[in-house]
């Protein structure tokens, strides 16, 4: 199997959990990466939407470094600007949110704005939504994409950015004014989670190779739903890495570390 690094294993399961056929709302950095792989491999037919205003953009002048970088406009088939961006959203046509975070909780809540629990003197305060809030809230499913390390998966978050399924209850989103199904996958490099559906709670669905459920728990602030079988993670073929890399050259975000 080819060496691969943390980050290029996020892209790449990333680029699996998206389907042909579909409109994903993608966020800076490792969902466009993601993104752009799984249009040359599996799903050729998959479309963006991209924050600052395009619509299926034909992305080859070079990898966006942000969702209003002008290379994502190129060839676009709509581009009105933000609003009507975000307009289109609400009105059904994205697939998917995909978004990251610093925290996300057992319910798929996540947090991009502070630590700490005073919001005007917190500990760390960090860039807050961009459009990952009025994405969680307004598309059909919600894919988070994350490093696993036990700071960010969290038994309630510090502050609630981006909408999950809120405290559980069956109909939070219902009352809370907000759109579809709600969370779907969290990607991290060493796990896969889903969601239970009767409790809403995040569930494991796959490891990585040489792991084991009972792993993947000490990683976790909360307790995980594990079934009975759980699937071991694909792992990027050298093709794969190969796709990967020449999508993010310069690694501006394949090559970052994660904090063992």
């Amino acid at each position: 199997m080819a060496d691969y690094n943390p980050y290029e294993m996020i892209a790449f399961t990333g680029s699996q959990v998206l389907e042909d056929n579909t409109i994903v709302f993608v966020g800076t950095g490792l969902p466009i990466i993601s993104a752009l792989h799984a249009q040359m491999t599996h799903a050729p037919n998959l479309l963006m939407i991209f924050e600052a205003g395009s619509l299926a953009p034909i992305l080859e002048l070079g990898l966006p470094l942000s969702v209003g970088d002008t290379r994502a406009a190129n060839r676009a088939c709509f581009l009105k600007g933000m609003c009507q961006a975000f307009e289109l959203t609400q009105r059904g046509i994205a697939d998917y949110a995909f978004i990251g975070g610093a925290q996300i909780d057992m319910y798929g809540n996540v947090n991009s704005t502070i630590i700490g629990d005073d919001y005007t003197r917190p500990k760390v305060r960090f860039p807050g939504s961009g459009g990952a809030g009025a994405m969680a809230a307004s598309c059909e499913r919600t894919i988070v994409i994350m490093p696993l390390e036990k700071r960010r998966f969290v038994e309630r978050v510090d502050f609630i950015t981006s909408i999950g399924f809120g405290d559980g209850s069956p109909d939070y989103r219902e009352r809370a004014g907000v759109m579809g199904a709600g969370p779907y996958r969290v990607i991290t490099h060493q796990a896969l989670f889903g969601y239970d559906k009767r409790t809403r709670r995040m569930m494991l669905l796959e490891v990585a190779p040489g792991l084991t459920p009972e792993d993947i728990q000490d990683k976790v602030g909360f307790e995980l739903i594990i079934p009975k079988e759980v699937k071991t993670m694909q792992e990027p073929s050298a093709e794969d890495l190969k796709l990967l890399r020449e999508i993010d050259p310069e690694g501006y975000f394949l090559k970052r570390r994660i904090e063992e």
